[in-house]
């Protein structure tokens, strides 16, 4: 290489240093002068948090909680999660009110592969919204549960399985009420119910009676026996459903034994206690 040659490279590599020192100088002064303090807090509340971060409490993950509840946005009770309430409200210098009703996942529909007919035999992708988006899905009642576990599958603490019949069975003990397990369900077959009360309908099919016996054994048929016979009127039949009121209800069990269907399902309060 001639020396003139040479001289350029040195020149150049002289000069990109000089850059690369000006330019990572400046950015050094603009990081100090342009940093965002962080509330130490924000750290301290989210490691209280379960590290889920399964978007049960309405924000992104358990650092988004940890932000809104040091700003304020949230209370210390938000995460559907946690039950440590008051190392969170110590944190916070505040005094931790009682936490909402414990929820849990509950499944509306009973009719499984035993009970319920099947137009065809499905052997597409596995999961609800792609069975649901070919004809409906192979289960003959368009209300009912199609069986391929997007439910069981975005829980983050495993407390949904499927059954050997093809429905989601939840652990009870396990489930958070977080809710994706709800938004995951292409049919809206799951809804968060208050953990103290067991007697649930098992269906949302609002189709006539006759209709229903024909595609499921165990569906509704909006007889209103169990909306008759209930004291409290804790039960009302409207679009050919049954549903009952959580609130309302105190679980005597008259429902479950009226039921011609069998699509009430629960204990009696007296023998859950006992239990």
């Amino acid at each position: 290489m001639e020396a003139g040659s040479l001289q350029i490279v040195i020149n150049s590599i002289a000069i990109l240093a000089f850059l690369g020192v000006v330019f990572g100088s400046g950015l050094a002064v603009a990081s100090r002068k342009l940093k965002v303090e962080s509330d130490p807090r924000i750290d301290e509340v989210e490691a209280l948090l379960p590290g889920a971060n399964c978007g049960g409490c309405g924000y992104p993950g358990c650092r988004g909680l940890a932000e809104a509840i040091v700003s304020g946005a949230a209370p210390v009770t938000a995460c559907p999660v946690t039950k440590d309430y008051s190392s969170i409200a110590e944190v916070m210098g505040v005094e931790a009110t009682s936490a909402a009703e414990r929820m849990i996942a509950k499944v509306r529909c009973a009719g499984g592969k035993k009970e319920a007919q099947q137009r065809f035999i499905y052997l597409g992708v596995e999961d609800c919204s792609a069975a649901q988006n070919l004809g409906g899905g192979a289960k003959a009642c368009a209300y009912g549960c199609l069986g391929l576990g997007n439910c069981a599958k975005v829980c983050p603490f495993e407390a949904i399985t499927m059954s050997d019949n093809g429905l989601p069975i939840v652990d009870e003990e396990k489930c958070t009420g977080c809710g994706l397990c709800v938004k995951a369900c292409p049919r809206h077959l799951i809804t968060l119910w208050p953990v103290d009360k067991s007697v649930t309908v098992l269906c949302m099919n609002q189709d006539k009676g006759v209709e229903v016996r024909k595609v499921c054994k165990v569906g509704c048929i909006g007889c209103r026996i169990c909306e008759k016979q209930c004291p409290t009127q804790a039960i009302t039949v409207e679009n050919n459903l049954a549903r009952i009121d959580p609130q309302l209800c105190t679980e005597c069990g008259i429902c479950v034994t009226k039921c011609p269907m069998k699509t009430i399902k629960g204990e009696k309060k007296q023998e859950r206690e006992v239990v």
